[in-house]
């Protein structure tokens, strides 16, 4: 399995990257696992809608760069599908049976832009709360790292 987590932004807490470093090395013995960053956008003080819309474009911009014809491209947003822990890994399962590289959509701090959202196969939601884009990188990681272990039939704790 190939997976990519495509996102917004550097991490700025040592915590945030070592978390995502740990889940990545655990990861690692199921498939080839990655994170690529692309740059977040600098949002002018008190943006109007239009400058907070070129912002999220110039970022869906980015990272559609990132993206190849071929992949399969799952977009994280508040209004997506909301599978809990066993979906996940069912979902994980047949993105590995379809064999094409898997990439994982986390936006910055404004979400996605219309182009990157029209790219994707699917929307996915961990929740229809907000959380801050790098908290949701370490979710994200520990989400996978939980669905290759239910795949593998390996025991996870609760």
């Amino acid at each position: 399995m190939h997976v990519c987590v495509l996102c917004v932004g550097k991490l700025k807490e040592e915590w945030q990257r070592s978390a995502c470093r740990e889940y990545l090395k655990r990861l690692s013995r199921y498939g080839r696992f990655a994170v690529v960053e692309v740059p977040d956008q600098s949002e002018p003080l008190n943006a109007s809608d239009a400058q907070r819309r070129q912002v999220m474009d110039r970022e869906g911009e980015a990272l559609l760069k990132q993206i190849r014809p071929g992949d399969w491209v799952a977009a994280l947003c508040i209004r997506g599908e909301a599978p809990d822990s066993h979906g996940l890994a069912k979902k994980m399962g047949q993105w590995e049976q379809a064999g094409r590289r898997v990439v994982l959509v986390i936006g910055g701090s404004l979400g996605l832009s219309d182009a990157v959202l029209a790219r994707a196969d699917q929307r996915l939601s961990f929740s229809r709360l907000t959380f801050p884009h790098a908290l949701m990188r370490v979710i994200l990681l520990e989400q996978l790292y939980r669905s290759c272990k239910i795949n593998a039939g390996e025991r996870y704790h609760k």
